[in-house]
């Protein structure tokens, strides 16, 4: 059937999404082939496409696509990860919709609940990803619950601990009030908060001062500042430096901490800066990262370190009963309307006289008393559940990651980890150098359990099943399984290899690793990567991938980061919907160059769009013209110069894109395949060859001098279809061959940025006997670019150009028919050129005789000058007029926008998109200066 005239993506999308999956053509059988491998990063079960998965996954289908067309056994590896913070807090709002909490079930029923929801709402992102078109191998999807993964999951865990890399532990962690669970670092985000700076007097005890010689005076007490004074009924100490003189003859002295009274010592630690604030620190080890060190180094061991919150961030007595009961059940903050512990502390203070008022004087010398210093505090909230971060005191599972990190930091050093682009290794080597243990339990009820069980007595096993802890335990031991479950990054890091069949030493994990490549936003560097990085090593003894490629954000066209709260969220369905699924894939990887972010640009989406129109016209003028699909994979046989120059043009583009693919320039490789099939192909060649498809009845081309015809005795076909060839073809025959193996090629390469459309129009070309794009081959031309034919087809296409750009500049429409006085030296080209000449040059007469006195446009095409005289053509001194006028308002708007540019003041203070603007601006006037002033030189 003949081709539809518009070209509708949402026609053929849902068409071929459906067509390739059910014949399995995502994972074709090539048991023989070269094994290609690559995991996606599973999105969460609860998640919904973005427009960095749309990135991501774009990406990923283009290598994988790519090198199935490469005639690899291209695997591509998805599924979804059980998200356990999320999954949990959507189950629980659902409850919660209805009256009803967690607590009201048990933990197995509950669990039950949410494995319910995930049949009925969980993993929508699976069928938005098909219409993205990924060709993941959907007959494999993983889950990180599914029972085989829970088997390698527990595996881990107990291995890890058998050799001492898993162990229990009292540590601070970042605890969310919220959710009621520890999370990582890589979990907290941190927030600007406007706050306060207390300053209070801790009272020296046993009746010890600082004597009048002290800078600070005589004084019986020392001032500490906090920006968190609830935290005061924790205090176990207060630091000060080593080296600081106004502190040495306290260090080791008792001191009284006002309303606990609680007496502790007076440390020296180099943790208490003597420029900040008082040069004393309160230490409260129980509820602050630092203070935890600093309370280690004074000798406090974990489990003596005071704990004065609970799960709920409200104030409990701590161990040693000191709290006033006026304090016991406060939230930390004030919440409701109601007090918390902060100002109940502030005011019992000052109410005391403990509390140091900050003053501050106003310009007519007016004194005001205020309880504390403002202050812009960097405050850590959860990013999940969105309250402020509690470091809380808990017995923890955590991983030795500093021992696992060493392998993955040895392989990125030696190269069999590479890391694109290589500016991301600093800040890889930097955290891995850093790191610290990683805190694997979560006190959650959706996840992979801990596999560890408690005696009576404190002693703990852990093992696969509980009759292997019972049996190691004994049989009259009873025993309690641990609460808690794992990260969900901890099972997310055997991605690469559980997803494979491990522990099994399955045919599919022997073949497929490691994984080639892994793509992943940098963003996960460390909460994913990274960690695969250590298990795959630890468990396969190998890398899990050889090729780490990290891409950058995208962000909203004014640069800003996205988020719901501006308001500027892209819902990348919605493109779809508008552009199309092949226009939105080739944007991002159009866009997508190593180290840059990318920003959203419909101006640049709906460009791709009608590119892909373009192509579609372009079928279509084949298709009338007799050109279908090639019966060739290598370049026909071709002797007419614009056939010959095609043919190299795709050997060259086919080069620039395996170039492109090997050091992973996504934008090169889109952008080669978009020059030549738009530019090279559509504009270029196809109007090249309709003088040979439809050869004129009434040629307007005429020469100033006589050319003489060669003798030729035409047969039937010759007649119709022009002469032959000296492959004894027509030359309508070769072109049409020629022709329809060039688009044939421009669809293979095209194919891994724009599936669809090249899929519709492969198969509506011609018979394929079956024979799919998505598992065709990749061009392989076997031709080399043709010097000769290559220069004069872009000699001419050098002339065309300057003669339309000389057209525009001068006001005359495009079709107006010139004379043009050429160099003998380039009598022979134009011979060969004549049709293609009188087609796309518009030429009334070819020239060799000198051109007449009097204005003219000078064309210097490759150091050759071809005249075109303009008497009679145009009102010269009017245009002259004309240009001047507006090379002088251009000139004027270009200096204006250059004097802004260069103001520091206008760079510095003015928006960034303002400045941004200036700047396009500018180039703009610039750009159009140059044009009129080359157009006045025109006009001599």
């Amino acid at each position: 059937m003949p081709m539809e005239k518009t070209f509708d993506p949402a026609a053929i999308e849902a068409k071929w999404a459906h067509e390739w999956e059910s014949r399995g053509l995502f994972r074709p059988e090539r048991p023989d082939a070269t094994p290609f491998t690559i995991v996606n990063p599973p999105p969460n079960v609860t998640g919904a496409l973005h427009i960095g998965h749309a990135l991501d996954n774009t990406l990923q289908d283009v290598l994988v696509r790519y090198e199935r067309l490469r005639g690899k056994d291209a695997l591509w590896v998805v599924g979804m990860d059980h998200a356990g913070i999320a999954t949990q807090m959507v189950v629980e709002r659902q409850l919660e919709a209805r009256q009803d909490k967690r607590t009201n079930y048990s933990r197995e029923d509950f669990v039950d609940k949410v494995w319910q929801w995930k049949a009925e709402s969980g993993g929508q992102i699976t069928g938005q990803l098909r219409r993205l078109g990924c060709s993941m191998d959907w007959s494999r999807e993983q889950f990180t619950m599914d029972p085989h993964f829970t088997r390698a999951v527990v595996k881990v865990f107990v291995d890890l601990h058998k050799k001492g890399l898993i162990y229990r532990d009292k540590r601070l962690v970042n605890w969310d009030p919220k959710l009621k669970t520890a999370i990582s670092d890589l979990e907290v985000e941190t927030h600007e908060v406007q706050g306060g700076f207390w300053h209070f007097k801790y009272p020296l005890a046993d009746g010890v001062t600082l004597d009048a010689n002290n800078p600070l005076g005589a004084r019986d007490y020392i001032e500490v500042a906090t920006t968190r004074p609830e935290t005061m009924l924790a205090d176990m100490a207060v630091a000060v430096h080593p080296d600081d003189a106004r502190y040495k003859s306290v260090i080791g002295k008792d001191i009284l901490q006002p309303i606990t009274g609680r007496r502790f010592k007076v440390v020296a630690d180099e943790h208490a800066d003597p420029e900040l604030g008082s040069g004393a620190v309160k230490i409260t080890p129980g509820h602050d990262f630092n203070d935890f060190d600093v309370g280690k180094r004074a000798g406090f061991k974990p489990g003596e370190m005071l704990n004065m919150l609970d799960g709920d961030a409200n104030v409990i007595q701590t161990a040693d009963g000191l709290i006033p009961a006026e304090y016991l059940g406060l939230h930390r903050f004030r919440r409701d309307g109601i007090d918390g512990a902060r100002e109940l502390v502030v005011q019992r203070m000052k109410e005391q006289g403990f509390l140091i008022p900050h003053v501050v004087k106003s310009k007519d010398g007016d004194v005001t008393e205020h309880d504390a210093e403002p202050r812009t505090i960097q405050t850590p909230f959860g990013d999940r559940g969105g309250v402020v971060i509690e470091p809380w005191l808990t017995d923890q599972w955590y991983v030795d990651a500093e021992t696992l990190a060493q392998p993955p930091m040895a392989a990125v050093r030696d190269g069999r980890i590479n890391i694109v682009p290589k500016t991301w290794e600093k800040t890889f080597f930097n955290w891995m150098e850093n790191i610290q243990p990683w805190c694997v339990s979560r006190q959650l009820w959706w996840g992979h359990r801990i596999p560890a069980w408690y005696a009576d007595d404190g002693r703990i096993f852990v093992a696969e099943t509980e009759e292997q802890a019972q049996a190691e335990a004994g049989a009259d031991v009873t025993l309690t399984r641990d609460e808690d479950v794992l990260d969900t990054w901890f099972s997310s890091a055997l991605w690469p290899f559980a997803t494979l069949g491990w522990p099994e030493n399955t045919e599919l994990l022997k073949r497929h690793y490691p994984n080639d490549v892994l793509i992943s936003g940098f963003d996960i560097l460390f909460f994913w990567d990274a960690r695969m990085a250590m298990q795959g090593m630890e468990f396969m003894g190998d890398v899990p991938w050889k090729t780490l490629y990290l891409h950058g954000l995208v962000r909203a066209p004014d640069g800003a980061k996205m988020s719901k709260s501006k308001g500027n969220v892209v819902d990348p369905l919605g493109l779809i919907d508008q552009y199309g699924a092949d226009a939105l894939r080739f944007f991002m990887a159009a866009m997508e160059s190593q180290g840059r972010d990318i920003k959203m640009d419909d101006a640049r989406l709906a460009g791709y769009r009608n590119f892909a129109t373009k192509l579609w016209n372009a079928a279509r003028f084949c298709e009338a013209n007799g050109i279908s699909a090639s019966t060739s994979f290598e370049a026909p046989a071709a002797t007419l110069p614009v056939n010959r120059w095609i043919i190299g043009e795709v050997a060259a583009t086919v080069a620039a894109m395996e170039s492109a693919f090997a050091t992973y320039r996504f934008d090169e490789a889109a952008n080669a395949i978009y020059s030549f099939a738009w530019d090279r192909f559509c504009d270029w060649y196809l109007e090249l060859i309709k003088p040979v498809l439809n050869p004129s009845t009434d040629p307007n081309f005429v020469r100033a001098e006589p050319v003489e015809a060669p003798s030729l005795s035409l047969t039937e076909s010759e007649e119709k279809d022009g002469p032959s060839t000296s492959s004894g073809q027509t030359e309508v025959e070769e072109t049409r061959a020629v022709a329809g193996w060039v688009l044939d090629q421009i669809l293979v390469m095209l194919h891994p940025f724009m599936p669809f459309i090249t899929e519709e129009l492969w198969t509506g070309l011609g018979e394929r006997a079956d024979y799919p794009l998505i598992t065709a081959k990749w061009p392989a031309p076997n031709a080399e670019r043709d010097i000769d034919a290559s220069a004069d087809i872009d000699w001419l296409i050098k002339l065309v150009s300057e003669l339309r750009t000389a057209k525009a500049e001068l006001g005359l429409p495009p079709g107006a028919r010139l004379t043009a006085h050429f160099p003998a030296s380039l009598k022979s080209r134009t011979d060969k050129l004549a049709a293609q000449l009188d087609r796309l040059a518009r030429l009334e007469t070819v020239s060799f005789a000198p051109a007449p006195a009097g204005a003219s446009a000078q064309l210097v095409v490759e150091g050759e000058t071809i005249t075109v005289p303009l008497e009679g053509v145009i009102d010269i001194a009017a245009e002259r007029d004309r240009l001047t006028k507006a090379l002088a308002a251009a000139a004027k708007e270009r200096d204006g926008l250059a004097g802004r540019l260069n103001n520091p003041s206008f760079v510095e203070r003015a928006k960034p998109e303002a400045v941004e603007k200036a700047r396009a601006d500018h180039a703009a006037k610039e750009a159009e200066a140059d044009r009129l002033t080359a157009a006045l030189a025109r006009l001599g």
